[in-house]
């Protein structure tokens, strides 16, 4: 997750590996678990993978505090590709063409 602070990260699993833990779903698995503000941001339903993946990332200390500072969505495709995304909400506050950050920001507090 620390490196998807900066970009996406994809990562291909192993489809067989699922079929050995005896799951037997062979077509793929596909879930997206949203972490929001340190939490699980969506209801995860009909995903056993998809709780436990979640449970198992709330448990660390280190996930824990980088899913404080910004977040995530994590997703299973069906062709075993579990990505990461940082869908942390962009700044609203730009500096206005011309001006620095400064003077922006000094304008904003007197108004």
């Amino acid at each position: 997750m620390k490196k998807s602070a900066a970009e996406d990260q994809v990562l291909d699993l192993n489809r067989v590996d699922f079929e050995r833990a005896g799951t037997g779903r062979k077509a793929g698995y596909k879930f997206t678990i949203e972490f929001t503000d340190g939490k699980v941001g969506n209801v995860i339903s009909g995903s056993a993978l998809a709780m436990h993946l979640a449970s198992v990332i709330m448990e660390d200390d280190s996930a824990k505090q980088i899913l404080k500072e910004n977040n995530y969505e994590i997703s299973l495709n069906t062709k075993f590709q579990l990505s990461i995304k940082n869908v942390t909400p962009a700044d609203v506050t730009k500096p206005v063409a011309g001006k620095s950050e400064k003077e922006t920001s000094d304008e904003e507090k007197t108004e």
